[in-house]
C-alpha cells in the first residue's frame, strides 16, 4: 500500500515517518515524498533512518507522486514560513490578530492555499480516484471543506488539538489511555477546526467532567486548565480548544503579539538555521532536526502562556497529529472500527449549520468513511461563535472557487477578530498587492 505525503520536505514529516515505522499493521510498504523544493525534500529524506520494510521515494512531480497513491496526506504550506510572517505583520500593523489559522491571518493564509488545495484535490480525483486524502493543511477546517467540493467524502481533515486536550483532561482525572481507546470512555467534543469545546466525559454512563472543573488542582495539572482559569471553565460548563485563548482573551492576545518577534519570524528563522545547517553537514541532519523540533514544541502558542510555564512533557514528545492521522488510515483501510475526531461534512449533526459546513466531532470510522456520531445540541454561544466563523470561512471558500472580491471581502468582514468593515478593506487590498497570483484570482 502506497502512502504519499504531499509537502513532504516540511519541517514535521519526520514525525510522520517515525509513526510509521511505529505502525507496521497498516501494510505500508512504500512513502512517497513530494515537495516543490528540492532541496528541503533531500534535507529531510536525510533526517529518515532507513527501514527495509519501506521504499522511500522522494518526487518533486505532484503527477508522479500522486498517481495510484492508497493514501494522500496533504501537509502544504504555500508561502512557506516566510507567507506566514507576512500575514501577521500585515494584521498587526492594522490593530488585529494575525495568528496562522484564525481571523486575519488564517483568511489570509486560506485565501493563498485554497486555489493550490484544490488542484491537489483534481489531481487525486485523477490520477489516485481511490485514494483517501488525509488533510494536514491549515486552515484544516476551510481546505478540508474546499477539498470536499471535489472528492466528497474521500476528503477527511485531521487536528491534533482535540485529541490532544482529550488526552489531557483525562490524565487529570486519572482515567488511562487504555479507557479511552476501549471506548469505555467517551468524550464529547464539538465545533469546528481550532474552535471547539470538551463538553462530557462520561465513564459508564457517568460525567466525569463537572468533577474536573470543581478541582482547582486538577485544572492547574494540565495546559487548558491553566490556560482558561477555573472561574472561566465553571462558568463555561466545558473545556475549550487552546485556539479559544485567542477569542476569550483577545486583547491580551494582541497585546502579546504585538511586542516582539511573531511566531512566524521564529519558526522561518528556526527552519532557516536547520536547513542551511543539515545540507551543509548531512551526518548531523537528524540531531539537528530532533534539537530543533523539540525548540519548536517548547514554544509552541507560547503567546498564550506565562513565560514561566512549561508545555506539558507528553506535548514535547510532538504533538499527535501524526498518531490521529494513522489511527485515521487504519479505520478507513478495513481495520477495525474506530471513533476518531476528525474534520467532515456536518449533514444533519448541529442544527443552525449547513449540511456542507464542515466540523470537528467524534465520528465512527470504517471502510466506507467517516460519520459525525450524535451529540448534544450547542448552546447559544457556541453556536453563535462557530456560525460566526464558518461564515467568514465559507465566504473565502467561495472566493478561492469562483474568483469573487466580493467574498474575500466579505471573508474578512465577518471574521470576529476583525470586526470592521474598514479594516477588513485594507487587509484584503494589501494581500492583494502582496501577492499577485491570488489578485490575478480575485477579480472586482
Amino acid at each position: 500500500m502506497r502512502l504519499v505525503v504531499v509537502g513532504g520536505g516540511g519541517f514535521r514529516v519526520p514525525l510522520v515517518y517515525r509513526e510509521l515505522l511505529r505502525r507496521p499493521e497498516l501494510g505500508i510498504d512504500e512513502l512517497v515524498l513530494h515537495d516543490v523544493d528540492a532541496d528541503r525534500l533531500a534535507t529531510i529524506g536525510r533526517v529518515l533512518p532507513p527501514d527495509p520494510a519501506i521504499r522511500l521515494r522522494l518526487e518533486t512531480s505532484v503527477t508522479a507522486a500522486v498517481r495510484d497513491a492508497d493514501f494522500v496526506f496533504s501537509a502544504i504550506r504555500v508561502g512557506g514560513a516566510a507567507g506566514r510572517v507576512a500575514d501577521e505583520r500585515r494584521a498587526l500593523s492594522v490593530g488585529v490578530l494575525g495568528q496562522e489559522t484564525v481571523g486575519a491571518g488564517g483568511l489570509a493564509y486560506g485565501l493563498r492555499t485554497l486555489p493550490v488545495a484544490l488542484e491537489l484535490a483534481r489531481t487525486v480525483a485523477d490520477l489516485a480516484p481511490r485514494a483517501w486524502l488525509v488533510n494536514f493543511t491549515n486552515p484544516a477546517g476551510m481546505v478540508t471543506e474546499a477539498s470536499r467540493t471535489v472528492l466528497g467524502e474521500r476528503a477527511i481533515g485531521i487536528c491534533d488539538s482535540p485529541v490532544g486536550l482529550v488526552r489531557r483532561a483525562s490524565r487529570a482525572l486519572g482515567v488511562a489511555e487504555a479507557e479511552l481507546r476501549s471506548g469505555r470512555v467517551a468524550a464529547d467534543y464539538v465545533g469546528i477546526n481550532h474552535l471547539g469545546w470538551l463538553r462530557a466525559l462520561v465513564r459508564d454512563g457517568v460525567d466525569l467532567l463537572p468533577g474536573l472543573l470543581r478541582s482547582e488542582a486538577a485544572l492547574a495539572s494540565f495546559e487548558e486548565g491553566r490556560l482558561f482559569g477555573g472561574a472561566l471553565l465553571r462558568a463555561l460548563r466545558a473545556i475549550p480548544n487552546e485556539y479559544l485563548h485567542f477569542y476569550y482573551h483577545h486583547a491580551e492576545a494582541l497585546a502579546v503579539t504585538a511586542t516582539g518577534p511573531t511566531r512566524g519570524e521564529f519558526l522561518l528563522r528556526e527552519q532557516r538555521d536547520f536547513y542551511a545547517a543539515a545540507a551543509a553537514r548531512p551526518a548531523e541532519a537528524a540531531a539537528r532536526w530532533e534539537a530543533t523540533r523539540r525548540r519548536r514544541e517548547e514554544s509552541y502558542l507560547a503567546e498564550a502562556r506565562p513565560a514561566d510555564q512549561p508545555r506539558d512533557e507528553q506535548d514535547l514528545a510532538g504533538g499527535g497529529y501524526q498518531e490521529a492521522a494513522f489511527d485515521l488510515m487504519h479505520a478507513l483501510s478495513g481495520g477495525s472500527a474506530d471513533r476518531l475526531i476528525v474534520n467532515v461534512a456536518n449533514q444533519d449533526t448541529l442544527p443552525g449549520l449547513p449540511p456542507e459546513s464542515v466540523i470537528e466531532v467524534p465520528c465512527r470510522v470504517d471502510a466506507t468513511g467517516a460519520r459525525p456520531l450524535p451529540v448534544a445540541p450547542l448552546d447559544l454561544h457556541q453556536l453563535g461563535l462557530i456560525a460566526s466563523v464558518r461564515a467568514a470561512e465559507q465566504a473565502a471558500v467561495e472566493a478561492a472557487t469562483t474568483g469573487s472580491y466580493a467574498a474575500a471581502l466579505c471573508a474578512f468582514t465577518l471574521s470576529p477578530l476583525v470586526n470592521s468593515a474598514a479594516i477588513a478593506q485594507r487587509l484584503l487590498d494589501a494581500l492583494l498587492h502582496d501577492d499577485p497570483a491570488l489578485a490575478r484570482l480575485l477579480s472586482r
